[in-house]
């Protein structure tokens, strides 16, 4: 008697548009995800309040681009948090063996949850550029003046820095597959990092001549100032590999050949 068996290799395989969606779903269909979507909008909405508030009672000029900075200092430190979350979910909600019984394919579900990050990132700088159009605008009436200075430079800038920072956070959550220790991982590197640099160039002549080559966060002034020098672009390069590129091809190279419990 022959042994019964299921025949799949007929199946169609699921399409990567359905995979998007159903990652961009989980991203907020959670309440650590909705609630994080949520304090983003709050707390941008929120700083441009005060923005807008404590410069016109000091009289302080203000213009557009100022704005859309005071946006961007806090959305860099939540898209990273972000970026983390969406590619931990499969570990911290217990969901990797039914995620990858579904979809062999693991490499397709990663880039899937990068796509997601990436286009919740695109939301988080629309929502933070119109905010900042308002306070603008509100920041004008009140003082009779507007500056709207901002230019197709400062945008992409904008926009550029903001994916850095969120891949930022999804490669160090590729590279431990958990939610709490990139995040603390990341706040190390955020802050505690950049005062190690200046400390070792200032004590030590050679470290002062790699410092540059090794701090990404540094290297990313090249975006805003779009410098043109070579030397510039190739420390955003060197030392975006070393906090980008490796943490995230040691990652994925885990989770492609990790046994799924």
């Amino acid at each position: 008697m022959t042994a019964a068996t299921i025949d799949l290799s007929g199946t169609t395989p699921t399409p990567f548009s359905r995979l998007v969606r159903v990652e961009l779903r989980k991203s907020y269909d959670t309440r650590a995800g909705f609630w994080l979507l949520g304090a983003i909008g709050v707390l941008v909405l929120l700083a441009e309040i005060i923005a807008v508030w404590v410069t016109a009672v000091q009289d302080e000029p203000m213009e557009f681009g100022d704005f859309i900075g005071t946006a961007a200092f806090l959305t860099s430190f939540l898209l990273p948090v972000l970026g983390i979350m969406v590619m931990t979910t499969e570990w911290t909600q217990r969901t990797a063996m039914v995620t990858f019984a579904l979809e062999p394919r693991r490499s397709l579900v990663i880039v899937a949850k990068m796509l997601v990050g990436v286009l919740l990132t695109l939301a988080t700088v629309a929502f933070s550029i119109a905010v900042g159009f308002v306070a603008n605008v509100v920041y004008g009436l009140l003082q009779g003046h507007t500056d709207w200075t901002f230019g197709w430079p400062d945008f992409a800038a904008f926009l550029i820095t903001q994916v850095l920072a969120m891949l930022g956070g999804f490669a160090l959550a590729a590279l431990f597959l958990n939610t709490a220790a990139a995040i603390v991982v990341f706040f190390a590197y955020k802050w505690l990092l950049p005062g190690l640099f200046f400390l070792g160039s200032t004590l030590m002549d050679w470290f002062a001549d790699i410092a540059p080559w090794i701090d990404f966060q540094s290297a990313q002034t090249a975006i805003w100032d779009w410098s043109s020098s070579g030397e510039d672009w190739a420390q955003l390069v060197v030392s975006g590999i070393l906090w980008l590129g490796l943490p995230l091809g040691f990652g994925l190279w885990r989770v492609l050949r990790a046994e799924v419990k």
